[in-house]
């Protein structure tokens, strides 16, 4: 897979010195994703360069940058370990806690009546406690990004990811649980454990098929929002890009055929909330016979991947297997959806280069659109439970909120966030 190498190159400044560098990153077939000059000073420029590189790739690129006349290989930068470092979130107070007055109304003596009141009426606490602006994010790591089972707690980063992200763009409370259990019915007696503490439930990185009963089974028990953001996060960025494909195709999504390659946790979400909006013909493909039998239970059609590719005009790819579409199977006019991370099932530009109409991968149609606003609306709704109505208004919401001929609009606009809670809100009321 592959992985951000940031490498610290120092040029001589003149013209042609950086060139040099690019031209060696290019010879080895490597893809510059950022390019930063740190400082220059005595006539010399040090840069930092983010190249994503799998295990595979030539690493004696870094000698060859030193052997150039004009450039020195310095080694390797730690940005993202620096911007790790510490941890990507904090819990702070909501206002400045600097009298005695303050102090003793925010907790003893003036804090009993406060829980006395929660005990009268426990629907105070939306009120008084952080309890309506609070999710708690929960894994067991068993299915951690494109990194497979690696534990609870090496996926600490990605669980602070997102309450870093729920933070920024909503202003919502995420907190981190890691669970070191695999078992259904004890990950969900752990969760039922602490619910108290939490508005709504966000699961995150479980494995298919533990994660389905998981969900169903917290869904029923609690009265609160549950989501499985592997499966309908990503379903609903989906679908908002798969709205806008067919439109600037000129077809209509619930005529087409769809085919979903990967029948996971991701998979089945999206074939799911394809049949919700009305969406007819789905096939579907995956080494996992169960999983087959899930997808023909919800009325989709088993097929080879061969199979899949020749007959579907929209094709929707998570598998988590880098380059298992091949560029002579796509077909022209199609749809294609490569959203595994960090790798794709296809690069987009191979596909177009084949004759797909809209070609997109996991980096631009990622679930950071859908979740954020998912919570925020049914938290501010007091909803029970998302529907597949909230689900839809999200998706619709991220589709109409895309400019020009963008599939989705940008994640770091907050108003984009914003627009999409509260159509998640109107669909809850």
């Amino acid at each position: 897979m592959k992985i951000p190498e940031i490498l610290i190159v120092e040029t001589v400044h003149q013209p042609g010195s950086l060139a040099s560098v690019l031209q060696v990153i290019a010879d080895a077939g490597l893809a510059i994703e950022h390019l930063n000059a740190l400082r220059r000073d005595q006539g010399r420029t040090l840069w930092e360069i983010t190249l994503e590189m799998d295990e595979e790739a030539d690493r004696s690129l870094y000698e060859r940058i030193g052997a150039l006349p004009t450039a020195r290989f310095i080694g390797k930068s730690d940005r993202v370990f620096n911007r790790h470092r510490g941890g990507k979130i904090r819990t702070v107070a909501s206002m400045p806690i600097n009298t005695q007055q303050i102090l003793r109304d925010l907790y003893t003596p003036g804090v009993a009546r406060v829980c006395l009141a929660i005990q009268k009426d426990p629907q105070a606490a939306r009120e008084f406690t952080a309890l309506a602006r609070t999710v708690a994010i929960v894994t067991n790591g068993t299915a951690v990004l494109g990194l497979g089972s690696i534990g609870a707690l090496a996926g600490l980063p990605v669980m602070e990811g997102k309450a870093a992200l729920f933070a920024e763009t909503v202003g919502i409370n995420g907190v981190p649980i890691l669970l070191n259990e695999t078992e259904p019915e004890r990950v969900c007696a752990a969760v039922m454990a602490i619910e108290s503490s939490f508005g709504a439930i966000q699961l995150e990185d479980f494995a298919a098929p533990e994660c389905f009963a998981i969900e169903q089974t917290l869904q029923a028990r609690l009265a609160k929002p549950v989501l499985h953001d592997d499966q309908h996060g990503t379903a609903v960025v989906a679908l908002a890009a798969l709205i806008n494909a067919t439109r600037f195709a000129g077809r209509d999504l619930t005529a087409d055929t769809v085919g979903q390659v990967g029948l996971g946790a991701a998979g089945t979400g999206i074939v799911r909330l394809l049949r919700a909006y009305g969406v007819k013909r789905i096939l579907g493909t995956d080494r996992n016979a169960q999983a087959v039998a899930r997808l023909e239970a919800q009325g989709g059609e088993g097929v080879t991947l061969e199979a899949l590719m020749q007959r579907s005009d929209v094709v929707i790819a998570t598998t988590g297997v880098k380059g298992l579409i091949r560029p002579e199977w796509v077909r022209r006019g199609q749809v294609i959806l490569a959203l595994s991370n960090p790798d794709p099932e296809i690069e987009p530009l191979a596909a177009r280069e084949r004759g797909a109409a809209f070609a997109a991968d996991g980096k631009g149609i990622n679930n950071v659109l859908a979740f954020p606003g998912l919570f925020k609306g049914a938290l501010e709704a007091n909803a029970r439970a998302f529907t597949d109505a909230m689900l839809m208004a999200a998706a619709r919401a991220i589709a109409g909120l895309a400019h020009g001929d963008e599939l989705v609009p940008d994640p770091l606009d907050k108003q984009v966030h914003e627009q999409i809670a509260a159509a998640v809100r109107r669909a809850a009321h």
